[in-house]
Formats: C-alpha cells, structure tokens, sequence
C-alpha cells in the first residue's frame, strides 16, 4: 500500500472491520458507501469533459451539451484542438511511463488475477488520461474511465476494512456496477454489468451488496441532477414472424461488423507502433486525422449520445448511416490505436443503431425486415453491444431501462444471445479479453483464477530431500537406505547438481553389486522449478509420467531445492477448486 492511499484511506477500526467481516448487512452498507463514491465520480468527470467540450468547442446546449450533437464545427478549430489534445496525451502518458512504469490493473484483471487489488493512484491517472482523451474530442467514451476509478475505490475500501478476498471482488465489481448504473441512470443494467464482467458470476451472496451499490450510484446522479436525459424512443411495434427472421439476420451481421471492428483496432495499433518517430507524437497524428474526420461530420466525436438519438428521432437515413458508420468505425480505431484513452461501451451502442438501420432497409424489399426503422435500430445497437463487451444480459436490461419498450425485449434477447454465439464461435473474444489476449493473458472473464497463479511449486514442495552421488555402488545405497526409511532418493553428480531419481522399491529390487545407482536413475531432464504455477506442475507430471519429480532453482544450475508429489499437487488443487465452486455458489462462509 503506497502513502497515498494509506492516507485517503486509513485502516478502519477493529470493531467496523469485525462487523464487515461477519455480517453480510454490513458488507452492503460498505457497498452502499462505494456506491455512492461511484456516483460522484460519474458527476464529477462527466461536469469536467462537458466543460472541455465548452471551452474547447463551444458547445452549448443546443446540442444537449454533447459533440455529437452538433451540425458542423469550425474546421480549423477542430483540427487543432484535437490535433494540440492527442500531442498533451502523448507527452502526459510519456511522463506517467517515467513515474510509473508498470501497467494499471484495470477491474476485470483485477477480479480474475490479483483478488481484486486495485491501486487508486493508477486509476487515477487513467481518469486523467480519460478525461482529457473524451474532452478533446476523441471518439471514444467515459464508461471505462467511470468503472476504472469506481472499481479502485471498491479496492480500497475493501482493504481498509480487510475484507475477505472474495468479498473484495464483490465491492470491485460492486463499484464498477454502481459506475455504469450511474452513468446511464440503469441500476439493473449496471448490477448485471458487474456480475458477468468484473466478478465474472452471480450468487445470491453477492446479490445485495452490487444491487444496492447500483442503487447508490444511481441514487446520488439523480439527487445532484446529473441523470442522462432519455432516449426517445417512437415504439417499435410487436414483431411478425418476418421481422424475427429479420432480426436474426440482423443480430448475425452486426455481430460480423464488430468483429472487423475490433480486428480493424488491432492492426490500427500496430500500424501505429509501425509509425516511426517519437511514442508521444501518435496520439497527436491520431488526433489530426480524426479532426479531418469531424470536419465531414461531428458525430464521429465523443461517444456519440447525441447522435444515437438523431438516429431514433428518424433524422439518419440508410445511406447516411452508411457513412456515419464507417466515419465513427475509423474516428473511433484511430483514436484507441493512436493512443488514447477510453473504451467502446457507448461507441459500440451508437454503432449498433447504425449498422442495424442499415441492414434492417437492405432486407426490406426481401420482406423480412423488422417492422419499423425503430426495431431495427434496437436489435442492431444490442447486438454490437453484446459482441464488443460482451455481456448479454447487461445490454438486454440496459436497452429496457433506456428505452423502457418491453415489446421489444423479446428481439433484444435474440440479438443478444445470437451476436454472443456468433461472436464466440468466430472470434472468441469481447473487446477486453481480445486485449488480454493480446497481452498474453489467459483471461477470458473475470472469475477468480489468482490463486492458480499464486499457488505455485515453491509454496507445496518439501525442502527436505534425501540425496546420494549419482557414483555410489548400489549395495552401499542399500545398506544406507533400507526399505521403509524413504520413497524416494534424489541422486547429485559430481559437481552436486541433479542427476535423477531413484525409486527405493526398484533401488531394493535389484541384487546388490559395485553398478553405479545413476543406472537405475529416472526423469533426469524433468524438473520443477520453484515459479511454476500448479497447473504447469500437473502438465508436467502428467508428460514424464512421474508420481514425484524434484523441484530446482532453475534449468540451467540444476541445483536442488526440494521435491514435489503429484499427490500433493492433485489435492491442494482440488481444495483450491472446491474453495472456489463455493464461492461462486455464494456458500464460502458455511462450515465444511
């Protein structure tokens, strides 16, 4: 724990931290504290990129306060706004690098590898980051920056009051849900967010907690008079069994289009790591190209609140939304991929409104078409949503609460459910894990797989090891080790590094004579060493077929520092998974 948060956040007294632990009202009166924290920080950065957007652009109310909404910008003083706004990103981001030099944990990672330790420091600077990024104009949204922070501070107080680790988890995810919630004014939506992607399941312990941190959140926008004005939303009517087949068409398109649309960040990435010159002047090429893009159209900036209601108003025709997609598609790549900082979550809604209008008119002359624009505006903005964040039943709630149409959620289940398939089957990923993935991390949701890593060979071996040179007769290893006095003996050679093993019922089964006892060696290149995490051990016992194997400080020394049964390793495995099925089954406090 560094100064700072020891500061922000002192330890809680022993007797709060005792009612924390043991009752589980407590924990949700501490979530409703973090909810309530979560709100403020959707009021507070939400009032800081709105005033940007004023002084920077001179946006005002007629748009509703957003980019997006606007008809058209002075071209010079968008250029240069956001050409100036990605040049102080770059260079604010090479001195993060300088002062901080690791990478920040966002919340998912936080959840499924480091039991939901967050650093708030870190988050903070990715706020900054997020705020200036959306304030200049970048076209992506806040939500990332909102659950960052939020999720930090569920960390942080969570370790104050020394909570459990899986309770941990649940005040990060608690705190990330109590974000989105606030941000779109959608409590059931933001509860779902932070079960199925920052605690990565639901259970009926973790239930109260999140849902009454979604409350708070929501709560303290609503008293501050902060809430998001609605989506109006013309009613999309009932669908016929056409329209169904239309939206099927339509959820698998869209779920097509969000996969080129996060293959297309990937490779806008490393082309921009292709680009020579400084690290810092991306940001700032990046944002020159993109304010030559908002010159054609201002919906390319920001996330584009404005202009996903321009879509449902009826002003957007199919050709323009056309062209608004593939301007927003690209605004939004070059922006990610040159270096700024934010995510898709309000992008890809607003994408999703325009590729389902666009595909819903090309199948209306084949009769299949849902049957309103409305409908399949709805289906095509659930559907991208599902495929970029991956989280069905967050956007089915969501798209209910923003629209609160319930004719409509039986398509809004199906396009959620069919783009979810499509885009596992094909692609794998949701944005966030693609990016993992990309790292090298094996994340695929945020369920707690930590303490896999944590449990590794060094923490299960036995330092104590029998040895004997590799040289000595084996009637003198006979008489040294009679049967019963080992298992096992690990054999050195001359220099004193590892040599093999030796099994003492085939030491003992051979007739005593002068033959070395390195010929009856075994696994002599199968080693553990002490970093290996519990699965790798498994693997290795598995490959050489061994019931032991001897643990070295590394390959090369091969100098023996213990030794490790695959017995042993098979069960604290097993008690690691049970502790963990218990705690997805919300039952870990119960006895055993």
């Amino acid at each position: 724990m560094n100064r700072f948060q020891a500061r922000l956040f002192p330890h809680a007294p022993s007797n709060l931290r005792t009612l924390v632990r043991g009752n589980e009202i407590w924990l949700s009166v501490l979530a409703g504290c973090v909810g309530v924290l979560s709100g403020l920080c959707v009021v507070v950065m939400t009032h800081l990129t709105f005033f940007m957007h004023r002084m920077l652009f001179g946006v005002s109310g007629v748009s509703g306060g957003h980019l997006s909404g606007l008809t058209a910008l002075p071209p010079l003083r968008t250029v240069a706004v956001l050409t100036g706004g990605g040049l102080a990103i770059g260079l604010f981001g090479v001195m993060v690098a300088k002062i901080m030099p690791r990478s920040p944990v966002d919340p998912i990672e936080a959840n499924a590898l480091h039991g939901g330790r967050m650093s708030v420091r870190d988050s903070l600077v990715i706020v900054c980051q997020t705020i200036l990024s959306n304030g200049v104009g970048g076209s992506i949204g806040l939500e990332a920056g909102f659950t960052q922070i939020a999720a930090a501070f569920g960390s942080r107080i969570g370790r104050s009051f020394r909570v459990r680790r899986e309770d941990l988890r649940v005040l990060v995810g608690a705190g990330a849900g109590a974000a989105i919630g606030a941000a779109f004014d959608a409590p059931v939506a933001g509860a779902f967010y932070a079960f199925e992607l920052v605690i990565g399941s639901y259970s009926l312990g973790s239930l109260s907690p999140v849902a009454v941190a979604a409350l708070a959140g929501v709560g303290v926008t609503r008293s501050l008079g902060s809430v998001p004005p609605g989506i109006v939303i013309p009613s999309p009517g009932t669908l016929s069994w056409e329209g169904t087949a239309g939206a099927v068409i339509i959820s698998v398109l869209t779920a097509l289009t969000a996969i080129g649309l996060m293959f297309c960040v990937t490779q806008t990435e490393a082309l921009f790591r292709k680009m020579p010159g400084p690290v810092w002047l991306r940001p700032a090429v990046g944002g020159l190209i993109v304010g030559g893009l908002a010159t054609l159209h201002p919906s390319v900036l920001s996330a584009g609140h404005e202009a996903m209601r321009a879509v449902f108003a009826g002003n957007v025709t199919a050709q323009m939304a056309v062209v608004l997609l593939l301007l927003k598609a690209l605004a939004s790549c070059l922006c990610i991929g040159s270096g700024f900082r934010g995510g898709l979550f309000f992008a890809s809604l607003y994408l999703g409104s325009l590729a389902g209008t666009i595909y819903g008119t090309l199948l209306e002359p084949l009769g299949v078409a849902p049957d309103s624009v409305t409908a399949c505006a709805l289906v095509g903005m659930s559907a991208m949503a599902v495929a970029v964040i991956g989280s069905p039943m967050t956007m089915i709630c969501l798209m209910l609460e923003l629209t609160g149409s319930v004719s409509m959620s039986g398509a809004t289940l199906v396009a959620a459910v069919l783009s979810l398939l499509t885009v596992r089957r094909l692609f794998g990923y949701s944005f966030a894990t693609w990016r993992f993935h990309l790292r090298g991390e094996s994340i695929r949701s945020a369920v707690d797989i930590g303490w896999m890593r944590s449990l590794n060979v060094r923490r299960m071996m036995r330092g104590q090891v029998r040895t004997l040179p590799a040289e000595t007769p084996v009637n003198r290893a006979q008489a040294l080790f009679p049967l019963g006095s080992a298992q096992r003996i690990v054999l050195l050679d001359g220099e004193g590094y590892y040599d093999g093993i030796v099994h003492l019922a085939e030491l003992h089964a051979v007739p005593a004579s002068q033959m070395p006892i390195a010929t009856l060696a075994l696994f002599r290149n199968a080693m553990l060493t002490p970093q290996m995490n519990i699965r790798e051990a498994i693997e290795l016992f598995e490959k050489a077929e061994a019931d032991a194997l001897v643990v070295v400080e590394d390959p090369q020394s091969r100098q023996v520092i213990g030794t490790l049964t695959e017995q042993h390793a098979l069960r604290r495995y097993a008690e690691e998974l049970e502790r963990s099925r218990r705690s997805l089954a919300g039952d870990e406090s119960l006895p055993t």
